[in-house]
């Protein structure tokens, strides 16, 4: 089966929240927003950073593929916007690439600010230089068959946590959290109290120790 007879089903509509939520939540670490949370949603301690460059903010465009086959994350570059963040759902595989050099460029050309794949990448030298944020499960050279099936823009599973389209998802160098849209008002109100407190803790160790 070629790519372009793979079954990919694609989700009818989804929203994409105003940007000014990106810049609300760029002002905290993910260790900030997941104690707003009750310490939920963050992504397992597998998804890790492949690169430097961890620290992004963005909209979920969450697509679904068979292990070791990546024809709806191909599929998926007709979708993205400006502030996305690929959230590719590989079964945990990590046999086979999900994502290389040619797909990061061409996500970060189509406007993805970051990408995190709960499955296995390769190209770890040309993704690092991109400076697109990536986060998986693992590396291998081996790549990836393109026969399908595969979702885009239905609720996936990446690291253990549900993330639906429209999600805001934040990253850094501790991890990844995903935010789920109906709660982003509570959250916001709950890390700014949140790191009120830290920064009072901090001004205290400051005063006792200087």
């Amino acid at each position: 089966m070629a790519l372009e007879t793979a079954e990919v089903r694609i989700s009818t509509s989804w929203q994409r929240p105003e940007n000014k939520w990106l810049a609300a939540f760029a002002e905290f670490p993910v260790a900030n927003i997941g104690d707003a949370m009750e310490r939920l949603n963050m992504c397992d301690g597998g998804i890790v950073p492949v690169s430097s460059n961890t620290a992004f903010v963005g909209f979920a465009l969450p697509v679904q593929v068979t292990a070791g086959d990546n024809a709806a994350v191909i599929r998926a570059l007709d979708y993205i916007q400006p502030g996305d963040v690929m959230m590719i759902n590989g079964q945990g595989h990590i046999d086979r690439a999900l994502v290389g050099e040619q797909l990061t460029q061409r996500f970060q050309h189509a406007g993805a600010v970051a990408q995190v794949i709960d499955g296995a990448v390769r190209d770890r030298s040309v993704i690092e230089s991109t400076g697109l944020p990536t986060f998986c499960r693992g590396t291998t050279p081996a790549g990836p068959f393109k026969n399908g099936p595969g979702v885009i823009g239905e609720p996936v599973a990446i690291g253990g946590v549900v993330c639906c389209a429209g999600d805001i998802v934040v990253g850094d160098d501790d991890g990844v959290i995903i935010i789920p849209f109906w709660r982003a008002e509570a959250v916001l109100a709950a890390v700014q109290e949140v790191a009120r407190r830290e920064a009072e803790m901090t001004a205290e160790v400051t005063r006792q120790y200087k």
